[in-house]
């Protein structure tokens, strides 16, 4: 079973970046496609974004507007979320998650198989 470590948050002022990584142990990435959510203070999780296994189609939020972008490199065997200009509501505990139907793009929660523990991201001045 394999499972997934978030890393990378952090708190960070608004416009600034991170780059958060979920690592896999006990199993290859690469048989996985992998998402990311975020659950805010009081709010239901949302989705982020996800990627095929190979990388070759990903799917963004709308609401992001190009500020963030998923990415993987497989022989790391890790997944990445490069974010940026970073907003206050961004601010949540981001989770990676992984589907064993490596090839399907998909944003519902209840379709991935296995869930990391969360990084903490909070953007404050």
């Amino acid at each position: 079973q394999v499972q997934l470590i978030e890393s990378g948050g952090g708190l960070v002022q608004p416009g600034g970046s991170l780059r958060l990584s979920c690592a896999a142990s006990g199993g290859t990435l690469s048989n996985y496609a992998t998402g990311w959510f975020r659950q805010a203070p009081g709010k239901e999780r949302e989705f982020v974004a996800h990627i095929t296994w190979s990388g070759a189609s990903t799917y963004h939020a709308d609401f992001l507007k190009g500020r963030f972008t998923i990415s993987r490199d497989n022989a790391k065997n890790t997944v990445y979320l490069q974010m940026k200009s970073l907003k206050p509501e961004d601010t949540a505990v981001y989770y990676c998650a992984a589907n064993r139907l490596r090839g399907t793009l998909t944003t519902r929660g209840y379709d991935y198989d296995y869930w990391g523990q969360g990084t903490q991201v909070t953007v404050s001045s």
